[in-house]
């Protein structure tokens, strides 16, 4: 049998769970007011006059703000020079005043007037009558072609030049979240593998990895969470139907949950029972690429450079080429932080150099339609020493979380 798979059940491993959330501080307005001049620093650099900030991921980065996204225009304007404007329906302007951490200009549109001409006078207001708006990469289109029609006298172009560049890298404050929020989900991790029954279902392992998550401190449920048994393994995204462990089966848990908006993604795979020699074989062939991947996140080295030596690895074996299964369908990682995937990511074509503070998924997995899958993620943070994981990989295939090591 599997070390540290199976031998629990939910209600003990649930009793047992405390908060790993610590004090690790959220993030402050000091270090968003600093994001906000970094990003304004670069729009002066490269010829941009202001940004829209759509209700997204990269308004939170800036101002801490969290909106659901409705067909409401709501975000910010934020200048290239001086102090950047919120907008939001007038009915809402009492609610978002409430929410605001950092600055307090707030433009207003009533249900009958166009908000993409509001975001226009703005910028009027704010003496842009014309020149490059920068447009949130998450901006929905149907806004994007008011603000198209309202803003004739603009330049339209994609914000992520600036927002990109600024979140690709992280602070220390953002790093610690992160390794909280990855601590967490490795624990959970753990649980669920010792949960492992015949008989027991996916969905009754992603009920038991909500719960787990929230006992442990999340901010709340995992925005994904893929279980799959056997067969179901070797579909990276998974498949529309639940399934039973039995025996002999190939487990792959997928999952992640925020710490202050940042978002944990780490993945195992191992066999419930004993490991047969084609799964030993795959498992220990996806930790070798794995392996390599790391070994190849050198400062200076480009993104594609990773890609590329999982894939040597995976080829030499006899899989792919390429993206040819059996093999590695897909990119071999992908940048994390307050999104699940963002820049950079680990593909041939991304050519972004590796830098300190960048941090990204190294997941190269391997998939053998028709008998099973085996991906293992774990993050990895550049230093100004290099490559560093946040969790320690999975250890050998008959002990993956290293009960024994």
């Amino acid at each position: 049998m599997t070390i540290g798979v199976g031998g629990s059940t939910e209600a003990a491993e649930l009793a047992a769970m405390t908060s790993m959330r610590g004090d690790v501080p959220p993030i402050g307005v000091t270090e968003r007011q600093a994001r906000i001049e970094r990003a304004q620093a670069l729009m002066r650099e490269q010829g941009i006059d202001a940004l829209w900030l759509d209700v997204s991921t990269s308004l939170t980065y800036f101002t801490g703000l969290r909106l659901g996204r409705s067909e409401r225009l709501h975000g910010a304007v934020l200048p290239a020079r001086g102090e950047l404007t919120y907008l939001c329906p007038a009915f809402e302007e009492a609610k978002l005043r409430t929410m605001l951490t950092l600055g307090d200009d707030v433009a207003v549109w009533e249900e009958h007037e166009d908000p993409a001409a509001l975001v226009t006078d703005t910028l009027r207001a704010k003496g842009l009558a014309s020149g490059t708006v920068g447009v949130d990469e998450a901006c929905p289109f149907f806004t994007f072609d008011g603000l198209r029609r309202a803003g004739n006298a603009y330049d339209f172009v994609a914000a992520s030049a600036i927002t990109a560049a600024c979140r690709s890298v992280k602070s220390d404050a953002e790093i610690a979240l992160m390794q909280t929020a990855k601590d967490i989900t490795m624990e959970a991790h753990r649980a669920a593998a010792r949960i492992m029954r015949a008989g027991i279902t996916t969905t009754e392992v992603q009920a038991f990895l909500v719960e787990a998550h929230r006992c442990l401190g999340s901010d709340g449920p995992p925005p994904f969470n893929i279980v799959l048994f056997g067969e179901a393994t070797a579909y990276p995204h998974g498949v529309p139907y639940p399934q039973t462990l039995q025996d002999g089966d190939m487990v792959l848990i997928d999952v992640g949950a925020p710490v202050d908006g940042y978002v944990s993604d780490i993945t195992r795979s191992y066999v419930f029972g004993e490991p047969s020699e084609r799964q030993r074989q795959v498992w220990n062939l996806e930790k070798a690429a794995q392996a390599a991947v790391f070994d190849a996140a050198r400062l200076g080295a480009r993104c594609e450079d990773l890609d590329a030596a999982a894939r040597r690895v995976i080829d030499a074996a006899g899989f792919g080429p390429g993206y040819a299964t059996p093999g590695l369908p897909h990119r071999t990682g992908h940048g994390v932080g307050l999104d699940v995937h963002e820049w950079p990511y680990i593909v041939k074509g991304d050519r972004t150099v590796l830098v300190p503070g960048m941090t990204f998924s190294n997941e190269p997995t391997i998939c053998v339609y028709g008998e099973f899958g085996v991906r293992l993620e774990d993050h990895i943070r550049m230093t100004e020493d290099g490559p560093r994981w946040f969790t320690q990989p999975a250890h050998t295939v008959d002990d993956p979380f290293g009960y024994e090591a």
